[in-house]
């Protein structure tokens, strides 16, 4: 009898522990595996993953661009002529895709949004949309933000690809807004003190300029990735060699694609709109390097 039992009890663990196994992988069908990586994905590009178990779960996915490699060009989406707003929104995969850029991550947050269930939302692809902070494109400015009621940090990118945070030049180019700064000269902002933690995407420079780092957080998504606080994401941008770095917008906003080697848009990292992992969220901006 005895023999009988353990032989059940053993049946019932292995089967369990398939069972366990078998909707792991489903659940995780089709996101990036959190496994640390590190590798070259083009000249003068560098792809990481990093991923942490304390204290929650998160997988990060950073781009290192080194511009002493190659050259890169930078820019922000142009704005659409379209009513009742400065842009179609898109999503991160549509801009590579429409502007033939080689890089793209999501841009600031943007008006109108709602998202109350995953058929009751806004923006649906090419719906009219406007970013909440100052924006301009090729010269353009199309979005001046809310600047006397809650100034924004801004990244600006001159005709020569110089980045600078916050600093504009006499002859605005590029300007992407962002949410916070969260790294200013080598020094992390000391009233990061939000505790929620969300998916999250950031940019990031070090003190010379010649390193760009693009940053997207994986959140919202259980037994894989909670996400960040704005803290912990200065933290990993500070690690990483930041001199200055801005957060953009996050949530399931948050997205970061490349160009393939067959000329694919490959999603790097696990975007969540509406609680849904994998799908992609249309937004209003985004930032794009060609690689040269």
């Amino acid at each position: 009898m005895k023999s009988k039992k353990v032989l059940w009890f053993l049946s019932a663990a292995v089967l369990g522990m398939t069972l366990l196994a078998g909707g792991y992988w489903i659940y995780s069908k089709g996101r990036p595996a959190p496994v640390p990586v590190k590798e070259k994905i083009m000249d003068g590009v560098t792809y990481m993953r990093i991923v942490r178990y304390l204290p929650h779960s998160m997988v990060a996915h950073v781009l290192v661009i080194d511009r002493k490699v190659r050259e890169f060009e930078f820019m922000v989406t142009p704005p659409d002529k379209v009513e009742d707003g400065a842009l179609k929104a898109r999503t991160t995969s549509q801009f590579l895709e429409e502007f033939d850029v080689q890089i793209a991550i999501n841009g600031d947050g943007f008006f109108p949004w709602w998202s109350r269930s995953p058929v009751d939302y806004y923006p649906h692809v090419s719906d009219p949309v406007t970013p909440k902070g100052f924006t301009a494109s090729f010269g353009k400015v199309y979005a001046d933000g809310l600047q006397d009621i809650r100034p924004e940090p801004t990244l600006y990118i001159s005709r020569r690809n110089e980045l600078a945070f916050n600093n504009p030049p006499n002859k605005i180019f590029h300007a992407l807004s962002g949410d916070r700064m969260l790294i200013q000269g080598g020094n992390i902002i000391p009233d990061l003190n939000e505790t929620k933690i969300d998916p999250r995407t950031a940019i990031g420079t070090n003190h010379t300029g010649r390193f760009i780092y693009l940053v997207v957080v994986d959140g919202r998504q259980p037994f894989y990735s909670e996400g960040a606080t704005f803290a912990e994401l200065a933290g990993l941008l500070h690690e990483l060699g930041a001199s200055y770095a801005m957060s953009l917008d996050g949530g399931g906003s948050s997205t970061m694609v490349i160009e393939g080697e067959d000329g694919k848009t490959v999603i790097l990292n696990s975007p969540i709109d509406s609680y849904i992992p994998l799908r992609e969220r249309p937004v209003a901006n985004h930032l794009g390097v060609y690689v040269k």
